[in-house]
């Protein structure tokens, strides 16, 4: 390709023929021109496809089109990326969609900071009724750091690859997995992606319209996800063991925030399982993969108090941990998202 391409936007599509052309809309109507979207059709049963190809006879060139069988987001950011022709590539579910600046803003931050990843805030929006949920990652403490001299304040940057871009050589170098996990693959993706990030830069502006689902995985989680996803994690892990142990304390933390307790909570929803024994096990690998997670460096009084208070919300629930009063934190929370209203974002 003849042109320079400043920027690819991988767009993983499944089942959301419905949203598409307001997200293909979005992308093509930014302020930054010199961008491409590589649309990855996921096996989609509907007419994701069909509407892709229409826009493809319109833009010609701006959209790449990979036509493939169904294997979920992980995989197909994977094969978005190595046909994407970008300095920098991003990612964006099919049934969000963006501010025209998304690109532009996210783009110069990245090069006047010489960063190799540039993170902006979203909005949390309710598909049906278009009622903002929250506003997040507009007060990030640090306009930026360097991932591998303070990896321990990843652990608040949220999980989602989308409200990102990255500097194409750390995508195209990234170490795939052999697991395919379909539950927590963002956050494992991205922890790939930190391996061997350097600087990261943040811009203190929503910029991304995360869409809310009813019914999606995030709301529906049963125990059949676990053993590929822990397989995924164990993974991971080993990855880092290999390539960058010093950054094996964030892992371990990371896993305790993850699976300790965003895990915890979506299956404590399940009336159909036996919690009790779920949480045990889940303990259980915790100790036994990510030795770390109880007395973890970055979950410290004396780290909280030198880094601005990153990752306080942590501390707290590490001290619930240890006091076996997890169960009743889960109890109080729901209380105050059911009755009272308040979301406290951990």
């Amino acid at each position: 390709m003849s042109k320079i391409i400043k920027l690819s936007v991988v767009v993983p599509c499944y089942k959301t023929a419905k949203y598409l052309p307001k997200c293909l809309d979005s992308l093509l109507n930014q302020t930054l021109k010199e961008i491409e979207i590589v649309a990855v059709n996921d096996g989609s049963p509907d007419d994701c496809l069909k509407i892709l190809k229409e826009y493809k006879k319109i833009h010609g060139d701006k959209i790449i089109i990979i036509d493939k069988k169904n294997e979920g987001p992980f995989k197909g950011r994977i094969d978005g990326i190595k046909k994407s022709n970008g300095e920098y590539i991003g990612f964006l579910d099919s049934d969000d969609y963006v501010s025209e600046y998304f690109a532009e803003k996210l783009y110069n931050a990245a090069k006047n900071n010489k960063a190799d990843i540039a993170v902006c805030g979203f909005d949390r929006i309710d598909l049906e009724t278009n009622k903002l949920y929250s506003r997040e990652m507009t007060k990030f403490k640090h306009k930026t750091f360097n991932v591998q001299d303070n990896p321990g304040l990843l652990v608040e940057v949220n999980t989602a690859p989308w409200n990102k871009i990255y500097k194409a050589d750390l995508l195209k170098n990234i170490i795939d997995i052999n697991s395919n996990p379909r539950f927590l693959e963002d956050m494992m993706f991205l922890e790939l992606a930190y391996l061997k990030c350097n600087k990261i830069t943040f811009i203190n502006e929503s910029l991304v319209y995360y869409m809310v689902r009813k019914g999606s995985i995030m709301n529906t989680v049963n125990t059949d996800i676990l053993p590929e996803m822990y397989k995924a994690m164990k993974e991971v892990r080993s990855i880092y063991e290999s390539n960058n142990p010093k950054m094996l304390d964030y892992i371990d933390a990371n896993a305790f925030l993850h699976l300790g307790v965003s895990l915890m909570y979506r299956l404590s929803e399940n009336k159909e399982i036996d919690f009790n024994k779920v949480l045990k096990n889940n303990t259980k690998y915790l100790n036994d993969n990510f030795p770390n997670w109880i007395n973890n460096k970055y979950i410290k009084l004396s780290y909280i108090r030198k880094n601005k208070g990153s990752n306080k919300k942590l501390w707290i629930l590490k001290v619930v941990y240890k006091l076996h009063m997890f169960k009743l934190f889960l109890a109080t929370y729901k209380f105050m998202i059911n009755h009272i209203g308040i979301d406290i974002k951990w």
